[in-house]
């Protein structure tokens, strides 16, 4: 064939026009590949409405204003539990002085026994309270997810930081705790007991007051302990509250009142010698529980309330098993005859005994919250509480001393308080803190303590 046919060919045969295809939009492509609807509905993939609103909150939020609101959260935690610690160690307080000077029942080794027995209860009854939040949550899954959640926290507690390293996850941490509860409850048991002991031989406000400067020991065991920076503005708060407690324990000593007292309470400054040693162990079971026992920093408040209570019940667990040998020894000498209240004393006992589980558990969250020191001025607060209530009780007059003394005490609580928050701004302001893990975020909402 010539060329001039083949010419011929290609003119006479269609030609289909160029046209230049639009390039792909990936965004256009991945809607496109993307379906309508998802999967699996939020319930089935374990979300729920509350789940999704806490992941866009914490979406929207920046790292600073997520610290802001969580330490927010943390002191208004603090703030509940401070309330509840004052209310039921005054109601502990009468109920036991009344039990033992009015009643007669002076069993000081068994009522602390029972006392601190019945922190066995924290636990459990924080158990039912998120589970009755969470009814549709199985038991068995909701046991498990909890259980879990307590000994992840045991393990951050012995590595001593919130993020552990796939080695540090599987670590046992029973053992490890199981040594830290046992000490905590020897130091507890010594310090518990001389409150019991000078229950009868002193005033209730002596007793609270003298008890309760544990606050000046706290901060001494800190500073070596916790390594905690010493501060004048600390150092001056402490001092103030310790004044206080002279004034109210001493300052009525010239006055018609003082003289009623001292004759109500003829063993008052024996009495004061023994709840002072106790003041003296107090304080250090307080920094030994924090150094020991409560969560690293960067735990968000939910994670370290339900880690205390549980801690609180480890603490009444051995009391429990431990503590009851020395009752028959007792017994036996003729020291303290054993002798269950009855009457008006078994359920005045059950009010006091009750109170001062609320009280233990409330003051072991505020310490795991806050701090010894803290914790321990804001106790401080009972002794005006229960010089009020004897006034109200008793109907004799509040002496001049009292109302002094706790006046200076809420002073006291008032600058540390201010202090304390003062050195945590400073802290932000050096260094930022690192980000809690999800799984933290997430539990701080859904134990909705």
């Amino acid at each position: 064939m010539s060329q001039q046919h083949q010419r011929q060919l290609r003119s006479s045969s269609p030609r289909t026009p160029f046209v230049r295809l639009p390039s792909p939009d990936p965004e256009a492509m991945a809607s496109a590949a993307r379906p309508s609807s998802p999967l699996l509905a939020d319930v089935e993939r374990g979300r729920t409405l509350a789940f999704d609103r806490q992941r866009r909150s914490l979406r929207s939020r920046s790292p600073s204003a997520a610290k802001e609101a969580a330490t927010k959260r943390k002191y208004v935690l603090a703030a509940v539990f401070l309330l509840l610690s004052l209310v039921s160690f005054v109601v502990q307080t009468e109920t036991a002085v009344y039990i033992q000077s009015t009643l007669g029942w002076k069993k000081p080794y068994l009522m602390l026994y029972l006392t601190h027995g019945s922190w066995t209860v924290l636990w459990p009854f924080q158990l039912l309270v998120l589970k009755a939040r969470k009814p549709h949550i199985p038991w068995s899954a909701f046991l498990k997810a909890h259980i879990s959640s307590v000994r992840t926290t045991a393990r951050m507690i012995m590595a001593g930081t919130p993020h552990l390293s796939p080695a540090q996850s599987r670590l046992s941490p029973d053992v490890f705790m199981l040594r830290r509860i046992v000490g905590i409850t020897c130091a507890l048991t010594v310090a518990g007991s001389t409150w019991y002991v000078a229950v009868n031989m002193t005033t209730p406000s002596d007793l609270t007051a003298i008890y309760n400067c544990s606050a000046f020991f706290a901060y001494v065991f800190s500073i070596f302990m916790l390594h905690e920076r010493i501060r004048g503005d600390k150092i001056f708060s402490v001092v103030v509250a310790c004044v206080g407690v002279l004034i109210v324990a001493y300052g009525d000593q010239g006055s018609p009142s003082g003289e009623e007292q001292q004759e109500e309470a003829a063993n008052r400054t024996l009495g004061n010698l023994i709840i002072g040693v106790g003041s003296v162990m107090y304080g250090f079971y307080e920094v030994l529980y924090k150094k020991a026992a409560c969560p690293p920093e960067g735990i968000n408040a939910g994670r370290s309330i339900v880690f205390a209570n549980a801690v609180g019940t480890g603490l009444g667990a051995t009391t429990l098993l431990l503590l009851w040998i020395p009752i028959p020894l007792l017994h036996l000498i003729g020291l303290e005859p054993f002798e269950l209240p009855h009457g008006q004393a078994a359920w005045l006992m059950c009010i006091s005994v009750l109170s001062n589980a609320v009280f233990s558990g409330s003051f072991l969250v505020l310490i795991s919250l806050t701090s010894p020191v803290l914790s321990s001025v804001a106790a401080l607060l009972t002794i005006f509480l229960v010089a009020i209530t004897d006034w109200i009780l008793t109907e004799k007059p509040l002496t001049p001393a009292a109302v002094m003394g706790g006046v200076v005490i809420c002073v006291a609580f008032f600058l540390l308080a201010w202090s304390t928050y003062r050195e945590m701004s400073e802290d932000w302001g050096v260094s930022d803190r690192k980000k809690e893990d999800d799984d933290d975020e997430v539990w701080s909402e859904e134990e909705d303590v």
